[in-house]
């Protein structure tokens, strides 16, 4: 599977971190992408909006209404943040599509800073907000008495996986999306099934645009989900 090695993007020799690889560079990339969609294709406003604006205006209010209805009107504040990632994302999966491409999000180092990212993130702004209280989410009220300390211990342990989950789930759905497409092509060069493997590969490629989509969103709604108990009540 060496769609998913990582090279020096100059020369050979080993990879350091400090090394310009070919995921530094569809890394850049996806960056770049972002870039375009949200400055450039918006730089020229009208009422009547261009392409770029209408896709650049159906992201913003796509992603500001869903952090307005899950983390209430406290979390507005952090759009930003939550559009940042969502866009990155979503380019870093889509790029992943084309030929020759790297997957970027099929890599365990950077979807594990992205969810590292959340993680730290949700928990500094939720010290800063609330301060001590932010604890108060680890200690379920609504609860009899002598289950609270046994939820709480369960709270504590959910908390702290989250980054495992909210990871892996996204780098491995590209990465088997894309090992399977990897295998039904390697039997296009066999004459007597190649039609059939080429028609699987493409409905497994349309499928896979709309993987990278789907696990853009599925990223961003629950980093909206763990923002809420950043801006949001304790449970009660």
């Amino acid at each position: 599977m060496d769609q998913f090695v990582v090279k020096p993007l100059f020369g050979g020799g080993e990879v350091h971190w400090y090394t310009i690889t070919n995921v530094t560079l569809w890394l850049a990339l996806a960056v770049l992408a972002v870039f375009v969609v949200l400055v450039l294709g918006t730089r020229r406003r009208g009422i009547i909006p261009s392409r770029s604006q209408s896709v650049a205006e159906l992201a913003y209010g796509f992603i500001y209404n869903m952090v307005e209805e899950v983390t209430g009107h406290e979390g507005v504040k952090y759009f930003p943040w939550v559009l940042t990632f969502f866009l990155f994302i979503l380019f870093a999966n889509l790029l992943g599509l084309i030929p020759g491409s790297f997957t970027t999000t099929s890599s365990l180092a950077v979807t594990v800073t992205l969810a590292l990212l959340v993680f730290f993130g949700v928990t500094i702004i939720g010290f800063m907000r609330k301060g001590p209280g932010f604890l108060k989410m680890f200690w379920v009220t609504s609860a009899p008495l002598p289950l609270r300390p046994i939820l709480a211990v369960i709270e504590v342990i959910s908390y702290f996986v989250r980054p495992v989950s909210h990871s892996i789930r996204l780098g491995g759905n590209l990465m088997a999306g894309h090992a399977v497409i990897k295998v039904f092509a390697g039997f296009a060069t066999v004459l007597a099934i190649a039609p059939v493997s080429i028609l699987a590969v493409s409905a497994i490629y349309g499928l896979e645009v709309l993987v990278a989509v789907v696990q853009a969103y599925v990223f961003t709604i629950l980093t909206c989900v763990y923002l809420k108990d950043a801006v949001g009540d304790a449970h009660h």
